[in-house]
């Protein structure tokens, strides 16, 4: 069986939604979920993760959050080296630019990307496309 750690971190609760369906996806795609706060996890408890996903919304100038992710993420991701992960957030204005830009430095770590980085607009609607993707992201880590 597949284990999977999501790590989110959600202000408006619009990630923690993605988030829910991430797991709900990888779930009936046979794997165990994990669900982690940055505040209640280490770099450490996730690099010995083999399966990540990490969400975030966009924040600020199109950047991650700064006082509890950023400071998580900075700390783990010298530790990704071969680990698949998935990314995904919310975003509710720009174009979700953070989310090609943290993708690209994932990418940079040496980790496998699963998938394209999964930015929605706010939170997805029940049914709606951007609801299917969340849960195509989590099957695919689980598939991975």
């Amino acid at each position: 069986m597949s284990k999977i750690t999501i790590c989110y971190w959600s202000g408006t609760g619009n990630t923690e939604n993605i988030a829910n369906l991430v797991a709900e996806g990888a779930k009936e795609a046979g794997a165990e979920v994990t669900m982690v706060q940055p505040w209640d996890t280490s770099a450490d408890d996730l690099a010995a993760c083999d399966k990540i996903a990490f969400g975030c919304p966009a924040m600020g100038d199109e950047q991650l959050e700064t006082e509890d992710f950023q400071p998580l993420w900075d700390d783990v991701k010298d530790k990704l080296k071969g680990k698949k992960i998935a990314l995904f957030g919310s975003y509710n204005w720009n174009s979700g630019e953070w989310m090609d830009t943290w993708a690209q430095e994932a990418a940079q770590t040496g980790a496998t990307l699963v998938a394209d980085g999964l930015a929605i607009l706010d939170s997805p609607e029940p049914g709606s496309d951007e609801e299917d993707d969340a849960k195509a992201l989590g099957a695919a880590l689980a598939k991975a």
